[in-house]
């Protein structure tokens, strides 16, 4: 669990993997248990798909919806990085981030900028959500400033 200041946060997070310098998927992770699955891989076999990529249903359900379910149980910021296509094909993520949104935790949390998907939309028309617009210069200072941010409402 990873933990600012006396602050637990729990949740779900996804990168990249590449092979030789070329993107080829994503990871899905687990981060208060460090449980890893494949969220989308490109050449995998069924399951939806978004773009060259096939989305494991199964290990978005298993690591990344569950992720979600337990920081609502154990801790104080729900982490849900992230919510755009390949995550809204599962019924169960869909549901784990509704309750989520409907529970009293804070939440952290990247949107697809494209994406239209009723769920987002809820998000971003909620009157507690604070949306914040990533761009190349305001990267870099993001991260303090959102953490600042956790720390003075927790």
């Amino acid at each position: 669990m990873l933990v600012l200041r006396g602050v637990k946060v729990g949740g779900m997070m996804s990168s990249d993997f590449r092979i030789r310098g070329t993107r080829t998927g994503f990871s899905i992770e687990n981060i208060m248990t460090h449980e890893v699955g494949v969220l989308a891989s490109v050449g995998a076999g069924k399951g939806p798909r978004v773009g060259r990529y096939t989305v494991n249903i199964h290990d978005l359900e298993e690591v990344g919806a569950a992720a979600i379910t337990r920081a609502i149980e154990d801790a104080d910021v729900v982490l849900i990085d992230e919510l755009g296509p390949m995550e809204l094909y599962s019924s169960r993520f869909i549901e784990s981030v509704r309750v989520a949104l409907n529970s009293r935790k804070h939440i952290l949390g990247t949107l697809h900028k494209r994406a239209s998907h009723p769920l987002i939309l809820q998000v971003k028309s909620n009157p507690r959500s604070v949306i914040i617009n990533v761009t190349n210069e305001s990267r870099d200072e993001l991260s303090a400033s959102i953490v600042k941010r956790i720390l003075g409402v927790v």
